[in-house]
């Protein structure tokens, strides 16, 4: 096992910058802005050949007693029970102040290792910024610059000495799939999440924006490892104002971006809104397969559940392609029908096509229905073979092929998702049309020779035909 530092502190202390020096990424959000990060985020480090994990938390606010200040606090003392090593952050600037009394109280009581790192030292004389902090009764404080990275590799060396030296084992096992849990602000992605994982790891809270970073995490279900990105809700572009909003709607991207399948989440109790399709439709054009939930669907009537199924049916027509699912995330209900679509979802994406068993359903497919005439020829298909994974792509070789109309290649889309049972990922189709090998080549000059015998029959033709 790989020795756990947790980054602990006020807000706004620099824990974040220095989880991101510390796993060298940009993984965490950064912005001069208190309480930022609001959930636990898991990182690994390196020091020379020591490997370790690395935890941020949220800001540790002790006198929180309700609200969203008091769910992060509860986040980063879950995160200090799964610490092998505590790095206490304080604000070398900001001196030390009545909340870093308290937390050093709170930490002793935990009996963890602890360090205490006075933060944003740079250009400051080291007794002058650490004298102050002697009184938190946690031995030497030791200066560091978490943006500068003065001090940093030091510190790490000295949290790990006491730890035995492990090696990182090379896993050759296959890649658990990511699924991202995407959708609008509110719709209920950390409540599935924690649905999913069975336990209150992210913050869960009746206020729009609660997430604003993504979140990886790791866990197992049924013998099978998985990784679920809980992401920040995406609202229309106009409504979005501050900075860091923007960033988390970057962020949600990437996370769309890095995923095998995502989960789109839909409020069934709110219509069914144009920023959902707009969601949907980055997801398409992403390539990534698809599971639409459709949460909070407990406690509706018939009337209210048979307009919602219209609202999808007319507004998320493009997802037809996806399974869909009527879920409670509170009180888990559907729960394990959303996973059974994600294994299906992901199968699909990945699946290997052969080469002989696509050509024969290409020529299936143009035997019942050819492909128009474009230009001036008809399109001749030859063969097609798998060109990659995630979304499948399949590459069709032949002549004419640049101007096969969408409508066509949509056909034939459909007919290698029938074929294969691809359910629950979009499928590409690429045209890889043979030239004409002497196009664009220039004719040879003629010889003398050839230009006189040229010559001599232009004059015999004219003899002849006057």
């Amino acid at each position: 096992m790989l020795p756990t530092l947790v980054l602990v502190g006020r807000p706004n202390v620099g824990k974040s910058t220095l989880f991101n020096r510390l796993t060298r990424s940009r993984d965490a959000l950064v912005a001069d802005l208190p309480g930022l990060t609001r959930d636990r985020h898991y990182g690994r480090g390196r020091v020379g050949d020591r490997p370790y994990l690395v935890v941020d938390t949220g800001g540790l606010e002790p006198v929180a007693k309700e609200g969203i200040m008091f769910e992060m606090a509860k986040q980063s003392r879950q995160a200090v029970d799964e610490a092998d090593m505590v790095l206490f952050l304080v604000d070398g600037r900001a001196g030390c102040t009545p909340q870093d009394a308290i937390i050093a109280e709170q930490l002793r009581k935990t009996g963890k290792p602890i360090l205490l790192l006075v933060n944003k030292a740079e250009g400051m004389q080291r007794a002058k910024v650490t004298t102050e902090f002697f009184e938190l009764g946690l031995g030497e404080p030791l200066p560091i610059s978490s943006a500068h990275g003065d001090n940093v590799n030091e510190v790490v060396e000295i949290a790990l000495e006491n730890f035995p030296l492990e090696a990182e084992e090379e896993s050759t096992v296959e890649k658990p799939p990511k699924l991202a849990i995407v959708g609008r602000p509110n719709v209920g992605k950390s409540t599935l999440v924690n649905a999913i994982l069975g336990e209150q790891r992210v913050i869960a809270f009746d206020q729009p924006g609660t997430t604003r970073d993504s979140i990886y995490i790791d866990f197992e279900r049924d013998g099978r490892q998985y990784t679920i990105i809980d992401t920040a809700g995406v609202r229309r572009r106009g409504k979005v104002e501050e900075a860091v909003e923007k960033f988390s709607v970057i962020k949600t991207m990437q996370a769309i971006e890095d995923a095998n399948v995502v989960v789109l989440v839909v409020d069934a109790r709110d219509q069914i809104t144009e920023q959902d399709a707009h969601v949907a439709d980055y997801v398409l054009q992403a390539g990534r397969a698809l599971v639409l939930a459709v949460n909070k669907w407990d406690g509706l009537d018939e009337h209210h559940r048979d307009q919602v199924k219209r609202d999808i049916e007319r507004k998320l027509h493009f997802l037809s392609f996806a399974k869909l699912h009527h879920i409670s995330a509170l009180h888990g209900n559907g729960i394990a029908g959303v996973l059974k679509s994600v294994d299906e979802a992901y199968a699909a994406a990945m699946a290997k096509l052969s080469t002989p068993k696509l050509t024969r359903a290409l020529i299936g497919a143009l035997e019942k229905q050819a492909p128009p005439r474009g230009g001036r020829f008809a399109p001749k298909m030859r063969y097609a073979h798998q060109g990659g994974s995630n979304p499948p792509l399949i590459v069709i070789h032949g002549s004419g092929l640049d101007d096969v109309p969408a409508s066509y290649t949509r056909y034939l889309e459909r007919t290698f998702c029938e074929i294969f049972k691809l359910k629950g990922t979009p499928l590409k189709i690429q045209y890889n049309s043979s030239k004409n090998p002497f196009e664009g080549s220039k004719p040879k000059p003629l010889t003398e020779g050839e230009q006189r015998r040229a010559h001599r029959a232009r004059i015999r033709g004219r003899k002849l035909y006057g």
